[in-house]
């Protein structure tokens, strides 16, 4: 199956792997199935683009890699939701909203996507943390030499 992409063109989803998000995002309730693109030339930042349309296309992180101390749990809703077994198959990311210059992008810290990879379900999961931002500026971690 091919599809239409806000950043890629087209592209043969065929061997991709399709996410399933049970009750879609927060806003994007509609959007139930996502695809997760490379960007060409950067390992750290990667495209989660909806299957269904073409405009819906998030960049996203892993958070650990720009910030050491960024620590979750999971709460038990999204452990069944998106039906973990084991801490081994998760996988955690957060959206970049990205802005020019880029030093001035954010990461939402406070509202991760939690992937099951044994599965392939995930959900975006709001955190009752007020030590983590919703828009924590990316210029702090480059700061401190995270990329």
């Amino acid at each position: 199956m091919n599809i239409q992409t806000k950043f890629h063109g087209e592209v043969k989803t065929d061997e991709m792997t399709k996410w399933e998000f049970p009750k879609g995002l927060p806003g994007l309730e509609d959007e139930k199935r996502f695809i997760l693109l490379p960007i060409e030339g950067n390992d750290i930042f990667q495209v989660l683009q909806s299957v269904t349309n073409a405009a819906i296309a998030l960049v996203v992180t892993n958070p650990y890699k720009l910030v050491s101390e960024y620590t979750i749990e999971i709460d038990d809703p999204t452990i069944e939701m998106i039906d973990i077994k084991n801490p081994e198959d998760i996988m955690v990311l957060v959206v970049m909203t990205l802005k020019q210059p880029f030093e001035s992008s954010t990461l939402n810290l406070q509202a991760p996507l939690i992937f099951n990879s044994k599965n392939y379900k995930a959900k975006q999961m709001i955190l009752n943390d007020a030590h983590y931002q919703l828009r924590q500026p990316i210029g702090k971690t480059l700061e401190k030499g995270a990329l």
